[in-house]
């Protein structure tokens, strides 16, 4: 019997009919909750793998080789960001996928924990008075807690993101296991003759006291420097000069120009280009009166944009060569010493300066090099702080970089040999760390002679797979170019040099035996010990005789030598890893880095590299395309993504899983962005995957597979579609995980869940699935092939929704045969999923897009008042192709609940006709579609009476007695359920029906 139910609300009066059959439909059944509750569900989940030991289940019995994805060690000292949840979460779902296709995929995280940046966060918390009592060990024991604590930090903060991994035995850079390795390769290097000391200019930071790597520097936009033209005037010609030009060169100078007004206490050569044109020229004007000297020698090239610049008339007295001036020399134009004119490279050109180069050997590469070349001294009258010393005679103590600059150049001016100053915008290294320049300055540092062992470097370039393939074209440049590898570094936390020198020569006693003994003590005992131990305790016993003539320096490693050979320190030395790693993904700055690094201790050492193929990613920016940085507020924290932020209004927390298909969705190849928008749009697809879950799984509660399951050629064609689509989705998720192509594994999915599934399938599939007897065959078929889909779409989502793909498999309503969805493997399509034959892909296809066209005519319909729901239509087709009109009689003569047109249309009626049929009808649309040709769609009012259970409309509502309500599908239905209406009279009002 029907009741009426009334609802009050705000003074209106509402009243809605419901049907006695609404309790008889199979609505959805599930304990897989619509919404996430990430907070608490996440954590949950997490310890379910913990407790079951899920990862190390499968790295037990996966029956697949092994896979080593390396872990690039993280810097041991502050907090994690963005950057470091892209590329973890990179990280995890590659090891999900291999765990998922039957690999051991073991992954060992590291941490990068010596070097400056954790010695300036110890001592930055400290009083200048603790700071004067601090001696080394008492610093480095500061500094090891310090980096230890953090690490404990960034790894609940990584586990939080759902990441895999050993993190109760992860790699730490001060293990002492690990920097015993670390010497060892040292060794093997020292053994094969590429590792020497040597006096030479480095990379040297006066801010951190301590020379610094090329991947320790960056260079800021807007950087500019005082550049100075300086008359150096000549003394004597040589042997190859003109005789022409010999008595006009009398009393002349040669011109030079450098960015570095400092060195000019160090110059010791002008450098020519031995093939260039040079021209001794006369200034004539006001701006050279002040000069010494109005003769100068430029480069021919540029004597006019020279005029210009300093402001006078320059006149040509005559030419001569690069080759013709090298002999000369002429006096320093602050130090009564005379120097030579030499030949220099081809890096002498005419683009900038005046041809001639300023040549300092102890303050440039090429200098050195020209200096080495003639034999040339290599002063460098700085100290650690980058301060002037005793030999910059009048300009000591004072810091080069300032008051030291603005010294010599008044200096200069007073000589009469500044001929112009101005400021100059360019490209120029700073500490990374301190965000201060740095100099070149030669010091006394231990050196990888890269040039020993550039081809096999080289050879191993080429050996590995670059992702994108950029990034060869990058190292390659980079590996080719590269200078000698200063490692040393005057700092006390880090890995010794294993070397002592000999008190009375300064000599480095450094042999592959003292090498191996050091590194068996640091194995035992740790790096603190070549602190702590006396000399001859660090000696082999053979040789603990001379322990009275040496001493010890202070000296460690690059840190950039520490990570760099975590492929022996980590993957040869860890069980389940294997050498050469099949992967190593970081940042895209790290070509310049670890991926060198790495690339030159294992060619150098082992002759190889030590990764078979390396993938890059890029960096974050802000919505507005900004990097993101702490100056400018635009920091995206992980952990308010997560957790969610104070306002949780504002900031709503979203879960690990929403982070993690971020990460998926962009392409990480570039730059990407992140802010609330993009936010809100993943959180948007995020919960549309969550709800098509639940769907499935709402709609499989009462099915048995081992029982319930049609057989695939039994199943009705639009389900053999589905499930066709469904496999050649399978087998491109699967390529795409391989080829590190996540993006299109999300875009995919998203996809096939909204186009394919919620917006297609599944919205027709409602009605057999709600109104069809519990055990029919078409509500079977239904949940065959829903089962199907949930059997593959969650390990599918797995590596990139751990989570997700988790709780849903822990909502089976079925016994899952193994404990987690990890376990399940991945789903290979089944061989009959294949695609369909030709002419019903086609007919398919061609209903989708008819379809569309359907929607519109029902629309226009219902706009317009002459409809409500769908149900109330019938649907009238006409499709010029006969061959396809013939397919699509096929389906509509099927005689299921599955096939027939209305049901893809999910209308009450739906006849394909001819055209003038359709024509007739009250709303009508004519269109020609793309593969499909001539259609004609027209919409009328369906035929009968509706359903009080289904809805739909039909002439044969009525015709069971006992159920007047029902149409000729329900009756049968309701009397298999045994359902008695009650004996009151029976009203039927024109709007009974139950929501489906």
């Amino acid at each position: 019997m029907l009741t009426t139910m009334q609802a009050k609300g705000k003074g209106n009066r509402k009243e809605k009919e419901v049907s006695p059959y609404k309790d008889t439909v199979n609505l959805p059944i599930t304990k897989f909750n619509m919404r996430a509750n990430s907070t608490q569900r996440e954590p949950e989940l997490q310890k379910f793998w913990e407790k079951n030991c899920i990862y190390e289940e499968l790295l037990k019995t996966n029956p697949g080789e092994i896979f080593t994805l390396h872990d690039g060690p993280p810097y041991a000292n502050g907090d994690t960001h963005l950057g470091h949840a892209l590329n973890k979460i990179l990280k995890s779902i590659i090891v999900n996928y291999q765990l998922l296709g039957g690999k051991r995929a073991r992954y060992v995280p590291g941490w990068d924990c010596h070097g400056l940046p954790i010695e300036l966060k110890v001592l930055q918390s400290m009083s200048d008075d603790q700071r004067r009592q601090l001696d080394s060990i008492k610093l480095r024991r500061k500094a090891r807690d310090f980096a230890l604590k953090t690490v404990k930090a960034q790894r609940e903060q990584f586990k939080r993101y759902g990441v895999w991994g050993d993190w109760e035995q992860p790699y730490l850079t001060l293990e002492p296991k690990y920097e015993a390795v670390q010497l060892r390769v040292f060794g093997k290097l020292v053994a094969a003759g590429h590792i020497y000391r040597g006096r030479k200019p480095v990379h040297w930071s006066p801010s951190s006291a301590t020379a610094l790597a090329e991947a320790e520097l960056e260079y800021p936009e807007g950087h500019t420097s005082r550049s100075i033209y300086v008359a150096m005037p000549l003394v004597s010609l040589g042997d190859a000069v003109p005789e022409d030009l010999q008595d006009s060169l009398s009393g002349s100078a040669v011109a030079i120009w450098t960015t570095t007004g400092w060195t000019i206490p160090a110059n010791e050569a002008v450098a020519v280009n031995e093939r260039m044109k040079y021209v001794l020229v006369e200034a004539q004007g006001e701006a050279a009166e002040s000069w010494q000297h109005k003769r100068l020698v430029v480069a021919e090239d540029l004597v006019d944009s020279l005029a210009a610049k300093f402001g006078v008339q320059l006149q040509r007295l005559g030419s001569l060569t690069g080759a013709q001036l090298v002999g000369c020399q002429y006096r320093h134009p602050l130090f009564e010493r005379t120097s030579p004119v030499l030949v220099g490279g081809d890096y002498i050109t005419t683009e900038s300066g005046t041809g001639l180069v300023h040549t300092a050997p102890g303050h440039g590469q090429e200098d050195y090099q020209v200096g080495l070349k003639n034999g040339l001294p290599i002063s460098s009258p700085v100290d650690d702080a980058g301060v002037f010393t005793e030999e910059a005679g009048p300009f000591k103590g004072l810091p080069v970089l300032k008051e030291g600059t603005a010294a010599v150049i008044e200096a200069l001016q007073q000589k009469g040999c500044l001929l112009k100053e101005e400021r100059y915008a360019h490209k120029y290294p700073y500490d990374w760390r301190t965000k201060l320049p740095t100099i070149f300055r030669a010091t006394d540092q231990w050196f990888v002679s890269v040039e020993g062992f550039r081809e096999a470097a080289m050879d191993a370039v080429r050996s590995v797979q670059w992702i994108p393939a950029s990034g060869e074209k990058r190292i390659t440049s980079m590996v080719e170019g590269r200078s000698d590898w200063c490692i040393s570094r005057q700092r006390s936390w880090g890995v010794p040099i294993p070397v002592l020198y000999y008190i009375d020569s300064g000599a480095p006693l450094m042999t592959e035996e003292t090498i191996e003994h050091m590194a068996s003590v640091v194995e035992a005992k740790g790096t603190d010990a070549f602190w702590q131990l006396p000399v001859e305790d660090l000696l082999p016993e053979r040789l603990r005789g001379e322990a009275p003539k040496l001493r010890k320096q202070l000296e460690t490693m690059d840190v950039w030598f520490d990570s760099g050979t975590s492929w022996a320190g980590c993957v040869e030395s860890t069980q389940g890893l294997s050498f050469p790693a099949d992967l190593y993904l970081e940042g895209s700055d790290q070509h310049r880095g670890w991926f060198q690094s790495s690339l030159l201790t294992a060619a150098a050492a082992r002759g190889s590299a030590p990764y078979k193929a390396v993938l890059t990613h890029g960096f974050t920016l802000d919505e507005k395309g900004y990097k993101m940085s702490k100056s400018l507020g635009n920091v995206v924290d992980p952990r308010s993504i997560i957790e969610g932020g104070k306002d949780k209004n504002k900031d709503p927390a979203l879960g690990a899983d929403v982070l993690r298909l971020w990460v998926a969705s962009v392409d990480y190849t570039g730059d990407m962005v992140m802010g609330p928008q993009v936010l809100a749009q993943v959180a948007d697809v995020y919960r549309k995957l969550r709800f098509t879950l639940r769907f499935l799984l709402g709609n499989l509660h009462d099915f048995a597979p081992a029982s319930d399951a049609i057989a695939y050629d039994a199943l009705p064609a639009t389900d053999r579609y589905i499930l066709s689509t469904f496999a050649n989705l399978l087998t491109g998720l699967a390529g795409s995980y391989e080829t590190y192509q996540f993006f299109r594994v999300y875009q995919a999915v998203q996809r096939f869940a909204v186009a394919d599934l919620s917006n297609w399938y599944l919205d027709v599939i409602k009605d057999r699935l709600y109104v069809s007897a519990a055990d029919s065959f078409d509500r079977r078929a239904a949940q065959t092939v829903l089962h199907s889909l949930v059997q593959g779409l969650l390990p599918a989502l797995a590596p990139i929704l751990p989570h997700l793909a988790e709780d849903a498999w822990q909502s089976l309503p079925w016994e899952a045969p193994c404990k987690s969805v990890f376990q399940a493997g991945w789903l290979a399509p089944a061989r009959e999923w294949s695609p369909m034959p030709e002419d019903q892909q086609r007919a398919f296809r061609a209903l989708l897009q008819i379809r569309e066209e359907v929607n519109m005519v029902l629309e226009k319909a219902r706009q317009e008042g002459f409809l409500g729901a769908s149900l109330e239509a019938k649907v009238l087709l006409h499709v010029a192709d006969a061959q396809l009109a013939s397919s699509l009689a096929a389906l509509q003569a099927a005689g299921n609940a599955a096939d027939p047109l209305r049901y893809a249309f999910i209308v009450s009626q739906a006849d394909l006709v001819d055209a003038a049929q359709v024509a007739s009808t009250s709303y009508n649309r004519t269109t020609d579609l793309e593969n499909v040709g001539s259609v004609v769609v027209g919409v009328s009012r369906a035929d009968g009476q509706k359903c009080s259970r289904c809805w739909n409309y039909s002439v044969q509502v009525g015709c069971d007695h006992d159920h007047p309500l029902l149409c000729e599908r329900c009756a049968p239905v309701i009397r298999g359920m045994g359902f008695q209406l009650p004996d009151a009279e029976v009203s039927v009002p024109e709007a009974a029906a139950v929501p489906l």
